[in-house]
């Protein structure tokens, strides 16, 4: 991603009705099919570290980012928390309970072989965790901007995800929203309008706390049912042990 774009995160991953319930999202999944209390986590491409503290609730996370500056800033953040361990290269020795990918593969050109690599990192029966951005037809500036290689179907990442792991649960997520922010996506993509500074940024705080309640009141629904579309997918697996 362009340096603005880690600068932005930095800013409003605390306070972004999208950060905030997609953690609350990623926290509740690993919980719910973890065989552990305490588990050991690689957050794969971090980014700003907007899960950071929400995953060391689940136990120690080694986080990794490659871009440097965003990773040092990391390093000086959590220097002091035993819990949070940044580290400049996946060593093979390293093995994890839950390897977390937000919104990271879609940025990764050769998605298959990361996974294929990825594997190798985990415990037997050990979970992966991927958030993706869904549907191709919604690639927009917006995703150019960000470094997508791409943007997934249902049926696309869950065959890939299926090739290395027993997927345990795939569904849709962000889909009450999903009508206007469709919309809005392909209006703006057709008149191409650069729009991710707005979106990225927090609202106000009336407008944040409105798209926060909605966006949260999925994660009652979650528990019980998948949905069948939404603007992005969320894929948990456990390794397979050939």
């Amino acid at each position: 991603m362009e340096k603005k774009v880690y600068e932005r995160h930095i800013k409003n991953q605390k306070t972004h009705w999208w950060f905030s319930v997609r953690r609350d999202l990623i926290f509740k999944f690993i919980k719910k099919f973890s065989k552990k209390k305490r588990i050991k986590i690689l957050d794969y491409g971090c980014g700003s570290g907007t899960n950071i503290n929400a995953l060391t609730k689940l136990g120690q996370v080694h986080c990794y980012e490659k871009d440097y500056k965003t990773s040092r800033y990391l390093s000086l953040k959590y220097k002091k928390n035993r819990k949070v361990v940044v580290i400049k290269k996946i060593k093979k020795t390293l093995k994890y309970d839950c390897i977390v990918l937000a919104d990271v593969l879609e940025h990764i050109k050769n998605d298959n072989q990361a996974l294929n690599n990825l594997k190798k990192n985990l415990k037997p029966k050990g979970l992966i965790l991927l958030t993706i951005p869904a549907y191709n037809y919604l690639f927009s500036k917006k995703d150019v901007v960000l470094k997508h290689y791409r943007r997934y179907g249902f049926n696309q990442i869950k065959n890939l995800v299926s090739k290395n792991f027993k997927v345990l649960r795939i569904t849709f997520f962000n889909t009450f929203l999903f009508v206007p922010i469709a919309l809005i996506t392909l209006v703006l993509k057709f008149l191409k309008v650069d729009y991710i500074e707005k979106v990225e940024n927090t609202p106000n705080k009336f407008i944040n706390n409105l798209l926060m309640n909605i966006f949260k009141a999925e994660l009652f629904f979650l528990k019980y049912i998948d949905f069948p579309f939404g603007v992005s997918i969320i894929i948990i697996g456990e390794k397979k042990n050939f």
